[in-house]
């Protein structure tokens, strides 16, 4: 018989044993009434015919053996036993289903964010054959990997590749979009036209850029987002074809992309083609463009690396890049997975509340261990009746480990359901930086994993009660319990123990997890006791204009509309003071580090250092709150008048020449042959890249037309953030009048990441806050289960030993010593668990680390203050069936025993 036939009839063992008894019946009565019309009597026929076919029932158990899988049946029947005492103990089965449900949801939740960032494939044809284009250096000894490429590299390795199928340059940046209803200022990427085929996501409708796009003198192309498309057009598939304005140019649609596509780690509204020409092209260019390569099949990182090595010289010899620079910074190829650049360094965050979760999942186990082991010693007399009437262990062992399978199975399915709610919740308080948090979804994968957590969770507590009274100790237990032999003391002692030891084990992971959340706690608190180096964000009003050269060719017309803007907005009432900068504090998507050396220093052969630049308008330091350590602040007559000035941050001044006040009157320059421009302030230190990031030194250029020098034209930073300081910061109204300054100046000009500065600062601390945020959640869960279990074994204790209260109590016991003994048992249990915890709190140290600041993983303030509420919690814990023990009625609990 076919394997899935003898499945089937081992599910459905009555039906078929009745069909079949019929048919014997049918048979039989058939045989009968042939035997009676040859002339024998009823009796004789009915003998002669069950003699002809046999033993009826034996017949129908070897056909059940012969058309059955033994396993299934036994199993099955044990899941029937299972429901039926699931059904006659509702309040215990609900109680572990639910832990178990926390447990496995908040694991499984925690599990599809770790899916969707770090273990899913990227959403592209063949990801594992794309990379990212990088490059090392060192810059005075100071080692990078993340060096960009430049116009005149792309280039070289768009010729010269061999390993490339495709290749291109992409960078992030926003485009004024202007026609269409109000201005708006959307995100979008400007991207060379090899840089879609390389990602390998076809638009959905339309095409993508060609080589002609890329192209001066060619008409202008804009591919748009899903979401865009249907925001703007309604999803009207003839958009192709269609001419917008963006950034004051007309450019034709010609691409729509699928509703999925997303740039790796980039927000795009629309899609703009890269083109490089004139000023883009000049020997010494901006390393300002990330690459992307596809592979081609067979192509390793290495054979990729070495590719990139031998263009280097190419590009060296063809573009005029001083290559004795390049050499000494010992600049090479650092080719990498595009997978690492979009994970980033989250992975260590997610693997570390991966673990957290993991601890609250086996907390939870132990919870349930200990609620089963009070069930199986409720049900003793039925274990001794089974092995009275011949059951072995192993049968009894199987039905435990079947009825935890069941526990765990529907705890699972409950859990997969609070997991979904879970994600929402997840996604909500996520930080904006993770990456991939669109992706975050229950799949095929998690879902497997659901299963696979239900079932090691049901062999995590089914074991204890299935050694404890089903293995060959146990089952002599039973077979003695049978025959009279009394050991229910030193039983009741070792299940004392077995609780005892789970209690303990939950309590110590539940206090390695509240020194963890309380850690982070102090380490948050640390952060926003950090004096960021400007005063009073949450007054200090931003938002971002841009000045498209298609709006406004004329880089001193430009200017002037920039201090236009200034001017309108310093005109609105409350507000004290107003500037504008290329990039404010904190404001990361706008960073730029350029090489700036001192005309009194001499530097090895080789790229000098980096340092932070920032070009900002008059009154910059007034409106942040930045104090001005020596010298003075820009002036509008230095804008105008061209006049080469800067100021530089304290540290950089005491890097360069010991004190601030030295640093008054010394030159500087970008680069090693630019204009000198003499310093004529000192501004304080701020934390730009966060406070929980070193302070860098910054050097700040006069806003303005910035001169020509050398084959570099002048220029003009058009793409600024608007401050101001005023109570109404972050109020509708001060927005609406902001705008209205603006567009007094230029209609046409849109209003973009309008936030308040302190706004900027608190994102800057998200990735802490959200670790600090799931680590409590997962401390609180740990110790409400912990305190469960503390509860569940004094209230144990105390029904175990009713009886024995009462005696003494009856013989004139103090009530207060009842209540002091179990109070001291539950204190005991727990004071122990809590060093033990603290002990396993210093040795994993290492783990949360990276994650502190301004605090030691040794802090004792923490690991006391812990200490103090585990214990203090767990004594109110115990308290309550303490108290029932100490308030036992002596003559009515006697009678009733």
């Amino acid at each position: 018989m076919p394997w899935f036939r003898r499945l089937l009839n081992s599910l459905r063992r009555r039906r078929v044993d009745r069909d079949l008894r019929r048919e014997l019946d049918f048979h039989i009565a058939e045989r009968l009434d042939q035997l009676r019309c040859e002339g024998m009597s009823l009796d004789d026929a009915r003998f002669a015919a069950q003699r002809q076919f046999g033993n009826a029932l034996r017949i129908r158990e070897d056909t059940h053996e012969t058309n059955n899988i033994g396993w299934v049946e036994r199993l099955t029947h044990d899941l029937r036993v299972t429901l039926r005492m699931i059904r006659k103990s509702p309040g215990s089965a609900l109680a572990a289903i639910l832990t178990l449900a926390l447990g496995i949801g908040a694991t499984t939740a925690v599990f599809s964010v770790v899916n969707a960032v770090l273990i899913r494939p990227l959403p592209y044809p063949d990801p594992d054959r794309l990379i990212g284009v990088w490059h090392s250096a060192q810059f005075q000894g100071i080692a990078s990997n993340n060096v960009r490429l430049s116009s005149t590299m792309y280039l070289t390795y768009r010729e010269h590749a061999e390993t490339f199928e495709d290749f291109g340059l992409w960078r992030s940046t926003r485009a004024s979009v202007t026609g269409l209803g109000e201005p708006e200022q959307v995100p979008a990427l400007a991207v060379t036209y090899g840089t879609l085929p390389a990602i390998g996501v076809p638009p959905a409708i339309g095409r993508w850029f060609s080589a002609a796009d890329d192209s001066a003198g060619t008409p202008e192309t804009v591919i748009l987002s899903h979401g865009y498309w249907q925001r703007r057009f309604g999803g009207s598939a003839s958009v192709i074809g269609t001419r917008v304005t963006i950034d004051s140019k007309l450019r034709e649609v010609i691409g729509v992309m699928p509703q999925s596509f997303r740039f790796l780690n980039a927000e795009a509204a629309v899609i703009l083609p890269q083109r490089f020409q004139g000023a883009d092209l000049l020997p010494n260019d901006v390393h300002s463009f990330v690459g992307i390569a596809r592979l081609k099949p067979g192509v390793t990182l290495a054979q990729a690396n070495a590719d990139v090595g031998r263009m280097l010289p190419i590009w060296i010899r063809e573009r005029g890049t001083n290559g004795n620079v390049l050499t000494a910074a010992r600049f090479g190829p650092a080719l990498r997975p595009v997978k690492a650049d979009v994970i980033g360094d989250v992975g260590s965050v997610l693997w570390l509340l991966m673990g957290t979760i993991g601890v609250v999942l086996v907390i939870a186990c132990a919870n349930v261990a200990n609620l089963l082991l009070v069930r199986a010693e409720g049900r003793r007399q039925e274990f001794t009746l089974r092995a009275a009437l011949g059951a072995g262990w192993s049968h009894i062992a199987r039905h435990l480990l079947v009825e935890s399978l069941a526990l765990a199975l529907l705890g699972g399915a409950l859990g997969v359901g609070l997991a979904y709610g879970g994600l929402r919740l997840l996604i909500a308080i996520g930080p904006a930086t993770l990456p991939r948090l669109g992706e975050i979804s229950i799949d095929p994968l998690v879902l497997t994993f659901a299963l696979a957590a239900s079932l090691l969770s049901a062999l995590l507590f089914g074991l204890m009660p299935v050694v404890k009274h089903a293995g060959p100790k146990g089952a002599q237990a039973l077979h003695g319990a049978t025959r009279g032999d009394g050991r229910t003391s030193s039983q009741g002692r070792a299940q004392h123990r077995s609780q005892n030891t789970l209690v303990f084990v939950q309590v110590a992971l539940a206090v390695v997890l509240l020194v963890a959340a309380g850690l982070m706690i102090r380490s948050f608190l640390a952060l926003r006791s950090v004096e960021p180096g400007f005063v009073e964000p949450d007054h200090i009003q931003t938002l971002r204009i841009s000045i498209p050269e298609g709006h406004l060719a004329e880089s001193e017309r430009v200017a002037r509309m920039q201090q236009d803007i200034l001017t309108e907005i310093a005109k609105i009432s409350g507000v004290t003071s107003a500037t504008f900068t290329t990039a404010l504090p904190m404001e990361m998507d706008y960073e730029n580090n350029m090489v700036v050396t001192a005309a009194d220093k001499t530097y090895a052969e080789g790229i000098p250092p980096l340092r932070r630049s920032k070009f900002v308008a008059p009154g910059f330091f007034k409106t942040m709150g930045i104090p001005l350590v020596a010298g003075r602040d820009f002036t509008w007559t230095d804008v105008n008048a061209c006049r080469r000035v800067a100021i530089v941050s304290n540290n950089l001044a005491r890097e360069l020449w010991g004190q601030p006040p030295a640093a008054l009157g010394k030159q500087i320059r970008i680069g090693r042959g630019g204009p000198l421009n003499e310093v004529i302030g000192v501004a304080g230190d701020i934390y730009d890249s966060g406070v929980d990031q070193p302070p860098p030194a910054i050097v700040y250029w006069r806003a303005g037309v910035q001169d020509a020098f050398g084959p570099v034209p002048a220029l003009i930073p058009r793409d600024l953030s608007f401050a101001m300081r005023s109570d109404q910061a972050g109020t509708e109204d001060l927005i609406r009048q902001v705008g209205r300054a603006v567009w007094t100046v230029d209609a046409n000009l849109p209003l973009a990441r309008v936030q308040t500065l302190g706004e900027t600062h608190a994102q800057s601390m998200s990735r802490t806050s959200f670790a600090l945020v799931m680590l409590a959640i997962a401390g609180i869960m740990a110790l409400a289960l912990g305190l469960v279990g503390i509860y569940g074994v004094i209230s144990y204790a105390v029904t175990e030993q009713r009886r024995a209260i009462g005696i003494r109590l009856a013989l004139g016991a103090a009530r207060g010593s009842i209540l002091g003994r179990f109070l001291a048992q539950g204190f005991r249990v727990t004071a122990i668990a809590c060093a033990t915890g603290i002990v396993l709190s210093i040795a994993a140290r290492g783990a949360l680390s990276r994650l502190l600041f301004g605090v030691s993983p040794f802090d004792l303030v923490t690991l006391i203050s812990v200490a103090v509420i585990v214990l203090l919690v767990a004594t109110l814990a115990a308290l309550i069936p303490a108290a029932r023990a100490a308030f036992v009625q002596p003559m009515r609990t006697l009678r009733e025993e």
